[in-house]
């Protein structure tokens, strides 16, 4: 009973990551930001812990944490 729980748990969890990290902005434009120089003066640079992306990037850490505790869990019960 206690697997079917972490595993079921294990599902959700893992769908959260997927999407959060899905969500996220693509990172592919940094390399031209070291040719042209970075864009850190905007307002969203100067407030980055506000933002939206800032959310992403602590739902995803929590989840990947929760994820691999479960895992951990997981692994221990069976």
């Amino acid at each position: 009973m206690l697997t079917k729980i972490l595993f079921a748990i294990e599902i959700v969890v893992g769908l959260i990551v997927i999407v959060s990290i899905l969500m996220q902005k693509s990172k592919a434009d940094a390399l031209s930001g070291l040719i042209q120089g970075s864009k850190n003066e905007t307002f969203f640079a100067k407030n980055k812990g506000r933002t939206k992306e800032a959310l992403l990037a602590k739902v995803t850490m929590i989840s990947m944490l929760l994820f691999a505790i479960n895992t951990i869990a997981l692994n221990v019960v069976k």
